[in-house]
């Protein structure tokens, strides 16, 4: 249990940075309703774009600003196979994924790993910084928890600010009826083109972060990285979709998600000990649980609910 709480701070830390990349997929998975598995390559696309962006002597936020782009644009290629090319959704992201392994060891000169020097290239975040503010040696306003979560709390603003517009809620409509927006004049591959770019925008930022905490990128980080993102998003569905009724507050779940899933992985490892080998099991049972529940909740609420009106 010391091993849990001693790796607490890194695990809520990694779980506010994957909360970001669950933010993004929201925008398709829960928004839209696209199925968009471009998010695996996107992740990985931000990681290299933003290390080797600071590697060459470019400043962190710029680096990362780059990556987000780069993100964009991945989302772009898959919006332009779903909309102009009129493939499905999920095989657009399929596509756009699959091509991106060569375009991401294209970025990082065809080297599967490469390593970035958090204190020598000015890194945002580190896993380094969190036992740094515990001895007392950085300041606590450097500490990845702390960082991290400003920027999920200005990207939630951002997002509620921007879904409450014209061309957010239209957004919003093509995702709830896409017949219906188009019967209202809406341009409903425009919108999907929007919130994929947005969507891969978010994810690679993620990973631009990722990478920084971790000291690396390597081609294979973004393999799995929907499974988790949907993680954080049932999940934060099933604790809090009945406490959280705003826009903003069910964003803020998804990334509580998040948290609370790297919190879990956590505690399988350290105190169960489990063999890391087995987390991509374990991972696809928290997500069965977690989507059985609602359901198992229904069932209860009826049958109390017949029981009051028999009594």
């Amino acid at each position: 249990m010391t091993g849990f709480l001693n790796a607490l701070p890194g695990a809520i830390s990694q779980g506010l940075i994957w909360g970001i990349m669950a933010l993004g997929l929201y925008i398709t998975f829960k928004v839209l309703e696209l199925s968009d598995l471009t998010v695996d390559g996107s992740l990985c696309t931000g990681g290299a774009v933003c290390v080797m962006m600071m590697v060459n002597g470019a400043n962190v936020w710029l680096a990362m600003l780059v990556a987000t782009l780069a993100g964009a644009a991945t989302g772009a290629v898959t919006g332009f196979f779903h909309t102009k090319c009129k493939i499905p959704a999920i095989l657009s992201g399929i596509l756009t994924q699959f091509g991106l392994w060569s375009v991401n060891l294209a970025i990082m000169d065809m080297n599967p790993t490469v390593r970035v020097d958090a204190e020598k290239f000015g890194a945002l975040v580190s896993s380094n910084f969190v036992n740094e503010v515990k001895k007392g040696r950085m300041a606590f306003y450097k500490h990845p928890i702390f960082v991290v979560a400003l920027l999920i709390i200005a990207l939630i603003a951002v997002m509620y600010w921007f879904f409450g517009t014209e061309k957010g809620a239209s957004i919003r409509a093509t995702g709830t009826n896409a017949h219906m927006a188009r019967a209202q004049g809406i341009n409903t591959d425009a919108n999907k083109m929007v919130g994929l770019m947005l969507s891969n925008g978010l994810v690679a930022l993620a990973g631009a972060l990722l990478c920084q905490y971790n000291g690396f990128t390597e081609i294979a980080m973004g393999r799995g990285a929907i499974v988790i993102g949907l993680a954080a998003i049932v999940i934060g569905d099933v604790l809090f979709a009945k406490l959280f009724r705003n826009f903003a507050l069910k964003l803020a779940a998804v990334a509580i998600g998040a948290v609370v899933y790297q919190v879990v992985v956590q505690f399988v490892v350290s105190v169960l000990d489990i063999n890391t080998n087995y987390m991509k099991l374990f991972t696809a049972l928290i997500i069965a649980v977690f989507l059985t529940i609602p359901n198992f909740q229904g069932k209860i609420f009826k049958k109390s609910r017949k029981e009051r009106s028999h009594a």
